[in-house]
């Protein structure tokens, strides 16, 4: 086992009585985009700020790359190795795009190429363009060359796609994969689900300042198993009663079988079509999505309720 790139045990951040961060522990390995979740006030912000040496913890365990963030002797060569992409950066509006990443580049011992960078980020036609110029969306790339210009160990992207028009949400998500590839490590928070879906290998849910659900998207919360509901298109001329298994719902003309057994079902159900010479149109399996089972996980920790770590 490699020494993971992040290593949290027992974290701990109070605010008076207000415990930010309680008991918090994971690992973050090279290489993996990670994504730290949960609503406003979950503990994210502080977690993270923690992490990036900004903020002192009350008590626990934490290592970045090998330092301790919140020792001040290691400041200067620990930011050398990291970089940041935080909602919201203060750029020079009348500098250039290429004359912001070259400045950024000079405070870094081995920076990435600024062309490199620029094509990158998708901004190879803006390369010369005035900060003041950039739409919204282009200036929240040219936030992602500053993080990466400096070729950082480890990445931490807030919200990196607030903001983007899909095109500009799919070319970030491609240079993510590309800096994952190389072997940077990427801790990444989004409210977008699918976001995390198509980046993330594992997932941390925050809620209350604890950790309420951890694991691969695919599975967390016991997304994995489970009902699933069986939908399709009502065959002509028959009644849900016609149908070889008990139909939950129909909307419109779909009908909807809830189960436990999708395989089961599936097999029953195009059996029967298929003795029947009955065709089934517009099949589909749909389990909870990441978003329904984010919301259960937040809503049942706000509310006192139990919830089942993965």
């Amino acid at each position: 086992m490699t020494t993971p790139v992040i290593n949290v045990s027992g974290l701990h951040k109070s605010y008076k009585t207000v415990h930010a961060v309680d008991d918090v522990s994971f690992t973050v390995q090279r290489g993996e985009v990670f994504a730290l979740l949960g609503p406003n006030g979950a503990g994210k912000t502080t977690t993270i700020e923690i992490l990036e040496g900004f903020m002192s913890r009350d008590r626990g365990s934490v290592q970045v790359l090998g330092f301790d963030p919140g020792n001040v002797r290691h400041q200067q060569l620990f930011r050398t190795r990291i970089g940041i992409v935080l909602q919201e950066l203060a750029v020079e509006p009348y500098f250039t795009v290429r004359q912001v990443l070259e400045r950024n580049a000079g405070f870094y011992p081995s920076s990435r190429p600024v062309a490199e960078v620029i094509e990158l980020i998708g901004l190879a036609d803006k390369g010369d363009a005035r900060v003041k110029t950039l739409s919204g969306g282009q200036q929240r790339r040219l936030d992602v060359g500053l993080g990466i210009i400096g070729r950082p160990e480890l990445l931490f992207l807030d919200e990196p796609t607030s903001g983007l028009d899909p095109a500009g949400r799919h070319a970030t998500w491609d240079a993510i994969r590309t800096l994952a590839s190389e072997g940077v490590t990427v801790l990444l928070t989004s409210h977008y689900m699918d976001e995390i879906e198509a980046l993330a290998q594992r997932v941390v849910v925050l809620s209350g300042g604890r950790i309420v659900a951890a694991g691969p998207p695919a599975s967390l919360g016991g997304r994995d198993h489970g009902q699933v509901t069986v939908r399709f298109t009502l065959p002509v001329g028959l009644a849900p009663e016609n149908l070889p298994i008990p139909v939950a719902r129909v909307n419109g003309t779909t009908a909807e079988i809830r189960t436990d057994d999708e395989l089961g079902v599936i097999a029953r159900l195009t059996r029967w079509a298929r003795d029947a010479d009955v065709a089934i149109v517009g099949l589909t399996v749909t389990r909870a999505s990441l978003e329904d089972v984010y919301l259960e996980l937040t809503n049942s920790a706000d509310t006192g309720g139990v919830v089942k770590r993965k």
